[in-house]
Protein backbone atom coordinates (compact mmCIF):
# COMPACT_ATOMS: atom_id res chain seq x y z
CA UNK A 1 0.00 0.00 0.00
CA UNK A 2 1.78 3.66 -0.65
CA UNK A 3 2.00 7.00 -1.77
CA UNK A 4 4.75 9.06 -4.07
CA UNK A 5 5.22 10.00 -7.84
CA UNK A 6 6.48 6.85 -9.60
CA UNK A 7 10.40 6.53 -9.81
CA UNK A 8 13.30 4.27 -9.57
CA UNK A 9 15.92 4.71 -6.29
CA UNK A 10 18.96 2.69 -5.64
CA UNK A 11 19.59 2.92 -2.25
CA UNK A 12 23.49 2.27 -1.81
CA UNK A 13 25.93 1.90 0.80
CA UNK A 14 30.01 1.15 1.09
CA UNK A 15 30.62 -2.48 0.77
CA UNK A 16 31.98 -3.63 4.17
CA UNK A 17 35.27 -5.71 3.97
CA UNK A 18 34.02 -8.70 5.95
CA UNK A 19 30.50 -8.98 4.17
CA UNK A 20 29.85 -10.51 1.02
CA UNK A 21 29.28 -8.24 -2.01
CA UNK A 22 25.64 -8.63 -3.46
CA UNK A 23 23.06 -6.98 -4.94
CA UNK A 24 18.98 -7.31 -4.58
CA UNK A 25 16.39 -5.55 -6.96
CA UNK A 26 13.05 -4.92 -4.89
CA UNK A 27 9.85 -3.91 -6.86
CA UNK A 28 7.55 -2.19 -4.52
CA UNK A 29 4.73 0.84 -4.22
CA UNK A 30 5.64 3.72 -4.15
CA UNK A 31 7.34 5.69 -0.76
CA UNK A 32 6.94 2.51 1.11
CA UNK A 33 10.16 1.22 1.62
CA UNK A 34 11.65 2.40 4.82
CA UNK A 35 15.08 4.23 3.81
CA UNK A 36 16.76 3.77 7.29
CA UNK A 37 15.36 -0.11 7.34
CA UNK A 38 17.85 -0.58 3.82
CA UNK A 39 20.89 1.28 5.26
CA UNK A 40 20.79 -0.71 7.78
CA UNK A 41 20.43 -4.51 5.99
CA UNK A 42 22.83 -3.19 3.61
CA UNK A 43 25.57 -2.26 6.79
CA UNK A 44 24.69 -5.74 8.05
CA UNK A 45 24.70 -7.86 4.60
CA UNK A 46 27.11 -6.11 2.14
CA UNK A 47 23.78 -6.32 -0.40
CA UNK A 48 23.35 -3.10 -2.39
CA UNK A 49 19.07 -2.73 -2.78
CA UNK A 50 17.86 -0.97 -5.95
CA UNK A 51 13.96 -0.29 -5.65
CA UNK A 52 11.63 0.34 -8.49
CA UNK A 53 8.43 2.23 -8.13
CA UNK A 54 5.17 0.84 -8.50
CA UNK A 55 1.42 3.10 -7.90
CA UNK A 56 -1.02 -0.14 -8.33
CA UNK A 57 -1.69 -4.37 -8.18
CA UNK A 58 -1.93 -3.55 -11.82
CA UNK A 59 0.85 -1.99 -12.64
CA UNK A 60 3.07 -4.22 -11.35
CA UNK A 61 1.43 -7.76 -12.73
CA UNK A 62 1.86 -6.33 -16.20
CA UNK A 63 5.38 -5.39 -15.54
CA UNK A 64 6.69 -9.00 -14.06
CA UNK A 65 4.15 -10.89 -16.60
CA UNK A 66 6.16 -9.43 -19.13
CA UNK A 67 9.18 -10.80 -18.04
CA UNK A 68 12.70 -9.89 -17.97
CA UNK A 69 12.55 -7.17 -15.18
CA UNK A 70 15.45 -8.05 -13.58
CA UNK A 71 13.35 -8.13 -9.94
CA UNK A 72 14.07 -10.09 -7.34
CA UNK A 73 11.32 -9.77 -4.82
CA UNK A 74 7.70 -8.25 -5.40
CA UNK A 75 4.77 -6.79 -2.61
CA UNK A 76 1.30 -7.62 -3.79
CA UNK A 77 -1.61 -7.31 -2.01
CA UNK A 78 -3.23 -9.96 -0.52
CA UNK A 79 -6.51 -10.79 -3.18
CA UNK A 80 -3.36 -10.67 -5.83
CA UNK A 81 -0.74 -13.49 -4.54
CA UNK A 82 -2.86 -16.12 -5.67
CA UNK A 83 -2.89 -14.60 -9.30
CA UNK A 84 0.31 -14.75 -9.24
CA UNK A 85 0.59 -18.20 -8.19
CA UNK A 86 -1.57 -19.39 -10.83
CA UNK A 87 0.65 -17.86 -13.65
CA UNK A 88 4.11 -19.35 -11.79
CA UNK A 89 5.53 -15.59 -11.25
CA UNK A 90 6.45 -16.31 -8.13
CA UNK A 91 7.74 -19.25 -6.68
CA UNK A 92 7.17 -21.69 -3.58
CA UNK A 93 9.09 -20.62 -0.44
CA UNK A 94 12.16 -22.54 0.85
CA UNK A 95 11.46 -22.29 5.17
CA UNK A 96 14.52 -23.51 6.00
CA UNK A 97 15.96 -21.04 4.33
CA UNK A 98 14.49 -18.45 6.74
CA UNK A 99 15.24 -18.98 10.03
CA UNK A 100 13.18 -15.94 11.14
CA UNK A 101 9.71 -17.35 9.30
CA UNK A 102 8.72 -18.44 12.69
CA UNK A 103 8.07 -14.39 13.69
CA UNK A 104 5.31 -14.27 11.72
CA UNK A 105 2.22 -13.20 13.92
CA UNK A 106 -0.43 -16.35 14.94
CA UNK A 107 -3.35 -14.17 12.68
CA UNK A 108 -1.18 -14.02 9.73
CA UNK A 109 0.67 -16.97 9.44
CA UNK A 110 -2.70 -19.39 7.89
CA UNK A 111 -4.36 -16.99 5.41
CA UNK A 112 -6.83 -17.14 2.76
CA UNK A 113 -4.69 -16.02 0.33
CA UNK A 114 -1.63 -17.57 0.74
CA UNK A 115 -2.12 -21.05 3.60
CA UNK A 116 0.77 -21.98 5.01
CA UNK A 117 2.62 -19.24 4.01
CA UNK A 118 4.08 -20.99 1.52
CA UNK A 119 4.56 -18.09 -1.26
CA UNK A 120 5.12 -15.03 0.55
CA UNK A 121 5.77 -13.27 4.30
CA UNK A 122 4.28 -10.31 5.90
CA UNK A 123 5.09 -7.06 4.75
CA UNK A 124 2.68 -4.23 6.25
CA UNK A 125 -1.59 -4.24 6.04
CA UNK A 126 -4.10 -1.36 6.89
CA UNK A 127 -7.30 -0.58 5.15
CA UNK A 128 -9.08 2.28 2.53
CA UNK A 129 -11.12 5.04 3.66
CA UNK A 130 -11.80 8.44 3.18
CA UNK A 131 -8.99 10.92 3.76
CA UNK A 132 -10.56 14.43 4.78
CA UNK A 133 -9.35 18.28 5.20
CA UNK A 134 -11.64 18.83 7.75
CA UNK A 135 -11.34 23.19 7.05
CA UNK A 136 -12.70 22.23 3.57
CA UNK A 137 -15.76 19.83 4.66
CA UNK A 138 -16.74 19.33 8.34
CA UNK A 139 -19.44 16.78 7.51
CA UNK A 140 -19.43 13.16 8.16
CA UNK A 141 -16.69 11.26 6.58
CA UNK A 142 -17.38 7.83 6.96
CA UNK A 143 -19.02 7.28 3.91
CA UNK A 144 -17.45 6.63 0.17
CA UNK A 145 -20.55 9.04 -0.97
CA UNK A 146 -17.75 11.57 -0.39
CA UNK A 147 -16.52 10.85 -3.80
CA UNK A 148 -19.18 8.68 -5.24
CA UNK A 149 -21.26 11.82 -4.37
CA UNK A 150 -19.05 14.78 -3.60
CA UNK A 151 -20.31 17.41 -1.54
CA UNK A 152 -20.16 20.99 -2.89
CA UNK A 153 -17.45 21.74 -0.65
CA UNK A 154 -15.22 18.82 -2.30
CA UNK A 155 -16.01 19.45 -5.91
CA UNK A 156 -12.88 19.57 -8.04
CA UNK A 157 -11.13 18.81 -4.96
CA UNK A 158 -10.81 15.21 -4.59
CA UNK A 159 -8.37 13.11 -5.12
CA UNK A 160 -8.98 8.60 -6.30
CA UNK A 161 -5.91 6.96 -6.50
CA UNK A 162 -5.81 4.51 -9.05
CA UNK A 163 -5.91 1.03 -7.14
CA UNK A 164 -8.57 -0.88 -9.45
CA UNK A 165 -9.74 -3.25 -6.62
CA UNK A 166 -10.06 -0.67 -3.63
CA UNK A 167 -12.20 1.63 -6.06
CA UNK A 168 -14.32 0.02 -7.63
CA UNK A 169 -14.88 -3.08 -4.53
CA UNK A 170 -15.50 0.61 -2.15
CA UNK A 171 -18.46 1.94 -4.85
CA UNK A 172 -19.60 -1.55 -5.34
CA UNK A 173 -20.36 -1.88 -1.33
CA UNK A 174 -21.67 1.71 -1.59
CA UNK A 175 -24.16 0.42 -3.45
CA UNK A 176 -24.96 -3.33 -1.22
CA UNK A 177 -23.23 -5.38 -4.01
CA UNK A 178 -20.36 -7.65 -2.33
CA UNK A 179 -17.32 -8.48 -3.46
CA UNK A 180 -16.28 -9.90 -6.87
CA UNK A 181 -20.07 -9.70 -8.27
CA UNK A 182 -20.64 -10.60 -11.23
CA UNK A 183 -24.70 -8.68 -11.15
CA UNK A 184 -24.39 -6.99 -14.56
CA UNK A 185 -27.65 -4.98 -13.19
CA UNK A 186 -25.97 -4.01 -10.35
CA UNK A 187 -22.33 -3.06 -12.23
CA UNK A 188 -24.33 -1.13 -14.74
CA UNK A 189 -25.20 1.19 -11.51
CA UNK A 190 -21.37 1.25 -10.01
CA UNK A 191 -20.32 2.49 -13.56
CA UNK A 192 -23.26 4.89 -13.98
CA UNK A 193 -22.72 6.41 -10.49
CA UNK A 194 -18.27 6.48 -11.03
CA UNK A 195 -18.97 7.95 -14.55
CA UNK A 196 -20.80 10.20 -13.13
CA UNK A 197 -18.93 11.35 -10.37
CA UNK A 198 -15.65 11.95 -12.06
CA UNK A 199 -16.21 15.27 -13.66
CA UNK A 200 -16.05 16.10 -9.74
CA UNK A 201 -12.81 15.08 -8.91
CA UNK A 202 -9.45 16.37 -9.25
CA UNK A 203 -7.64 13.67 -10.14
CA UNK A 204 -6.93 10.17 -9.56
CA UNK A 205 -2.94 10.57 -8.74
CA UNK A 206 -1.15 7.72 -6.06
CA UNK A 207 1.03 10.63 -4.44
CA UNK A 208 -1.47 11.91 -2.05
CA UNK A 209 0.67 12.32 1.50
CA UNK A 210 2.20 15.12 0.32
CA UNK A 211 -0.85 16.87 -1.64
CA UNK A 212 -3.17 16.24 1.23
CA UNK A 213 -1.12 17.90 3.53
CA UNK A 214 0.21 21.06 1.65
CA UNK A 215 -4.15 21.31 0.92
CA UNK A 216 -3.77 20.42 -3.00
CA UNK A 217 -6.01 18.16 -2.24
CA UNK A 218 -8.89 18.72 0.15
CA UNK A 219 -9.90 15.03 0.29
CA UNK A 220 -8.49 11.56 -1.37
CA UNK A 221 -9.88 7.74 -1.20
CA UNK A 222 -6.34 6.95 0.23
CA UNK A 223 -5.02 4.42 2.64
CA UNK A 224 -4.58 4.62 6.33
CA UNK A 225 -1.22 4.75 6.84
CA UNK A 226 -0.39 7.45 4.11
CA UNK A 227 -2.86 9.27 5.32
CA UNK A 228 -1.75 9.26 8.99
CA UNK A 229 1.40 10.51 7.34
CA UNK A 230 -0.56 13.18 5.85
CA UNK A 231 -2.13 14.02 9.25
CA UNK A 232 1.20 14.10 11.48
CA UNK A 233 2.07 17.22 8.67
CA UNK A 234 -1.02 18.53 8.90
CA UNK A 235 -3.47 18.07 11.65
CA UNK A 236 -6.71 19.25 10.11
CA UNK A 237 -6.66 15.68 8.29
CA UNK A 238 -8.98 13.25 9.37
CA UNK A 239 -9.42 9.39 8.16
CA UNK A 240 -13.34 8.18 7.54
CA UNK A 241 -13.93 4.50 7.31
CA UNK A 242 -17.16 4.52 4.88
CA UNK A 243 -20.03 3.10 7.09
CA UNK A 244 -21.01 1.07 3.96
CA UNK A 245 -18.24 -0.99 3.94
CA UNK A 246 -14.05 -0.77 2.60
CA UNK A 247 -11.11 -2.87 1.62
CA UNK A 248 -8.51 -4.43 4.63
CA UNK A 249 -5.48 -5.27 2.51
CA UNK A 250 -2.00 -6.71 3.52
CA UNK A 251 0.93 -6.25 1.27
CA UNK A 252 3.66 -9.50 1.39
CA UNK A 253 6.79 -10.11 -0.20
CA UNK A 254 7.10 -12.78 -2.71
CA UNK A 255 10.62 -14.07 -4.61
CA UNK A 256 9.82 -14.26 -7.98
CA UNK A 257 10.29 -17.15 -10.27
CA UNK A 258 12.96 -15.61 -12.17
CA UNK A 259 14.64 -14.26 -9.32
CA UNK A 260 18.23 -13.62 -10.14
CA UNK A 261 19.69 -12.99 -6.89
CA UNK A 262 17.92 -15.68 -4.83
CA UNK A 263 19.96 -15.90 -2.18
CA UNK A 264 20.55 -12.38 -1.31
CA UNK A 265 16.29 -12.09 -1.63
CA UNK A 266 16.06 -14.99 1.54
CA UNK A 267 18.53 -12.74 3.42
CA UNK A 268 15.85 -9.99 2.82
CA UNK A 269 13.16 -11.86 3.74
CA UNK A 270 14.38 -13.17 6.80
CA UNK A 271 15.86 -9.72 7.70
CA UNK A 272 12.55 -8.29 7.58
CA UNK A 273 11.02 -10.65 9.68
CA UNK A 274 13.43 -9.46 13.03
CA UNK A 275 10.50 -7.70 15.07
CA UNK A 276 13.07 -4.47 15.31
CA UNK A 277 13.40 -4.32 11.71
CA UNK A 278 9.76 -5.07 11.14
CA UNK A 279 8.59 -1.73 13.18
CA UNK A 280 11.57 0.25 10.97
CA UNK A 281 9.66 -0.68 8.03
CA UNK A 282 6.18 0.56 10.01
CA UNK A 283 7.53 3.71 11.57
CA UNK A 284 8.44 5.04 7.82
CA UNK A 285 5.18 3.71 5.98
CA UNK A 286 2.52 4.17 9.30
CA UNK A 287 1.02 0.85 8.43
CA UNK A 288 1.22 -2.31 10.86
CA UNK A 289 3.11 -5.17 10.15
CA UNK A 290 2.02 -8.68 10.45
CA UNK A 291 5.55 -10.08 12.72
CA UNK A 292 5.22 -10.62 16.22
CA UNK A 293 6.83 -8.74 19.01
CA UNK A 294 7.51 -5.81 16.66
CA UNK A 295 4.88 -3.52 18.74
CA UNK A 296 7.77 -2.93 21.66
CA UNK A 297 10.02 -1.44 18.99
CA UNK A 298 6.81 0.56 17.30
CA UNK A 299 6.29 4.72 17.68
CA UNK A 300 3.87 5.74 20.72
CA UNK A 301 2.14 7.79 18.35
CA UNK A 302 1.10 4.91 16.16
CA UNK A 303 -0.23 3.09 19.25
CA UNK A 304 -3.43 5.55 19.61
CA UNK A 305 -3.72 6.54 16.19
CA UNK A 306 -7.40 6.88 14.72
CA UNK A 307 -5.96 5.43 11.62
CA UNK A 308 -4.20 2.47 12.48
CA UNK A 309 -6.89 1.14 15.58
CA UNK A 310 -10.22 1.09 13.70
CA UNK A 311 -12.74 2.54 15.53
CA UNK A 312 -15.10 -0.34 17.34
CA UNK A 313 -18.14 0.73 15.34
CA UNK A 314 -16.32 0.83 12.01
CA UNK A 315 -14.47 -2.29 12.41
CA UNK A 316 -17.44 -4.69 10.69
CA UNK A 317 -17.53 -2.74 7.45
CA UNK A 318 -14.04 -3.59 6.68
CA UNK A 319 -13.26 -6.66 4.80
CA UNK A 320 -10.28 -8.06 2.95
CA UNK A 321 -10.97 -8.61 -1.04
CA UNK A 322 -11.08 -12.51 -2.00
CA UNK A 323 -9.32 -12.82 -5.58
CA UNK A 324 -11.86 -12.84 -8.18
CA UNK A 325 -12.04 -15.42 -10.75
CA UNK A 326 -11.25 -14.14 -14.12
CA UNK A 327 -14.89 -13.72 -15.75
CA UNK A 328 -15.12 -10.75 -12.09
CA UNK A 329 -12.05 -9.35 -13.62
CA UNK A 330 -12.87 -8.83 -16.78
CA UNK A 331 -15.92 -7.11 -16.44
CA UNK A 332 -14.17 -4.90 -14.06
CA UNK A 333 -11.02 -4.30 -16.08
CA UNK A 334 -13.44 -3.06 -18.75
CA UNK A 335 -14.97 -0.15 -16.14
CA UNK A 336 -11.75 1.25 -14.96
CA UNK A 337 -10.79 0.96 -18.80
CA UNK A 338 -13.76 3.41 -19.27
CA UNK A 339 -13.23 5.23 -15.98
CA UNK A 340 -9.30 6.14 -17.14
CA UNK A 341 -10.29 7.43 -20.27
Amino acid sequence: MKTTLLATTALLASTFGAYAEGQLNLFNWGNYTSPEMIEKFTAETGIEVTITDYDSNTTALTKVEAGGSGFDLVVPSANYIPVYVRKGLIAELDHSRIPNIGNIAAEWKDVPWDAGRTHSVPWQWGSVGIAVNKTVYSGDVNTSELFLNPPEELVGKINVVPEMTDVLNMAIFNLGGEACTEDLELLKKVRDKMMAAKPKWLSMDYGTTDKLSSGDYAASVNWNGSTMRARVNNPDIVYGYPVEGYPLFMDSVALLADAQNVDEAYQFINFILEPENAAMISAFARYANGVAGSEEFMPEDMKTAPEIVTPAEFAAAGQFLPTCPQSAIDLYTAMWTELLK
